[in-house]
């Protein structure tokens, strides 16, 4: 196409000040200036014009220009009013791509999906997230069993790492867990805050979530197998027994350990060096000994 693409500094500028549009703090805006990330972004994706694309926080359309050349449907889902003209304007050469104005943390997603990629062969969610909601909206996408393929999305730097972290390591927590229980995570690059307008003052990833035909681990109820993980992190520095003695009541605390030497686990270890399967394993302990509320 003859016009540049947004993805430059010039353009986003000439974009911002056409619309006099101001930046919200609140809202986590940094808009996307580096084309070389995007590609990596796009790739990671696997889209085509079979498939469809959920954009969280478009922006002013950088990302979603290039969804609106790669998939055959682009959902853009923003909530702040003020962009959803600019995105209109600038999104007019795509009649491939619905411009949706809601917060995605309180939209109808069974909805959304009935909506605008009844059709499509599969879906994928590619965004560039705003940091301070970036967990509730992938827990949210994860838990709501959608039919989404992959999820590629920028996050912050230490986010990635957690989501990605094997056991054993400081970044591995409850995150890694719930991430890895429905998706193989794959960092594909780090973006330094330079190729942003305005710049954060940390650095992002772009990670890329497969989702799983299975969850990794079989469980009989995933509340109560997140229930057992949360309560196993609740205070890092404290053992495995500290911690879900807090599930199975102080008085029951000897059996608790006796239970978890039976299942190959030692007491006195941290919840960071568990894996999926020995947290499923504790679990299913606990439920058949009447230890989780």
């Amino acid at each position: 196409m003859s016009m540049q693409e947004i993805a430059t500094s010039s353009r986003t500028r000439n974009i911002i000040r056409k619309h006099g549009f101001t930046f919200k703090k609140s809202l986590g805006q940094n808009f996307l200036i580096d084309g070389n990330v995007l590609d990596r972004i796009i790739g990671a994706a696997e889209l085509d014009h079979s498939r469809g694309a959920l954009e969280v926080g478009p922006g002013i359309g950088s990302l979603t220009e290039r969804l609106a050349q790669s998939a055959g449907k682009v959902a853009a889902v923003e909530i702040d009013q003020r962009l959803i003209p600019i995105l209109q304007d600038v999104m007019s050469p795509y009649p491939n791509v619905s411009v949706v104005h809601s917060d995605i943390l309180k939209t109808d997603l069974q909805q959304l999906w009935k909506e605008q990629f009844s059709d499509l062969a599969g879906v994928s969610v590619v965004a560039n997230l705003p940091y301070y909601v970036t967990t509730p909206i992938i827990m949210k996408l994860l838990e709501e069993r959608l039919p989404i393929e992959n999820i590629v999305v920028m996050v912050q730097r230490e986010v990635a790492e957690r989501m990605s972290a094997k056991p054993g390591g400081k970044d591995y927590g409850s995150l890694s867990i719930a991430v890895q229980y429905y998706c193989e995570p794959e960092l594909v690059c780090i973006v330094p805050g330079k190729s942003f307008i305005p710049a954060p003052n940390v650095d992002s990833a772009v990670i890329k979530l497969k989702r799983r035909a299975e969850p990794a681990v079989s469980v009989a109820d995933e509340a109560k197998f997140f229930q057992v993980v949360q309560a196993s992190f609740a205070q890092r520095r404290k053992t495995l027994a500290n911690n879900l003695s807090a599930l199975s009541g102080k008085e029951r605390k000897g059996e608790l350990a006796e239970l978890l030497r039976e299942c190959g686990i030692q007491p006195e270890r941290r919840a960071e060096t568990l894996t999926l399967q020995e947290f499923a394993l504790v679990c299913e302990m606990l439920t058949r000994h009447g230890m989780l509320a």
